[in-house]
């Protein structure tokens, strides 16, 4: 039971991890240029872009023999 739960955990840091990467922040934060709703845009592009990485670091995780 514990290395399940340890896998999850490493998933969900994994997909934390990746979506906090993928974000441009400092570009989108810091340009006064972009109005809030290029803002919310933005961020909805970058996370519909960031859930096939996410499967797949969630499925090479649980299935490591998948990736040879």
């Amino acid at each position: 039971m514990t290395n399940r739960k340890t896998k999850a955990k490493l998933i969900i840091l994994l997909g934390i991890i990746w979506v906090i990467i993928t974000l441009p922040l400092p570009w989108i934060v810091n340009n006064p240029q972009v109005s809030e709703a290029q803002f919310n845009t933005i961020l909805g592009i970058i996370g519909i872009m960031s859930i096939p990485f996410i499967i797949l670091g969630v499925v090479w995780t649980l299935k490591p023999e998948l990736t040879t």
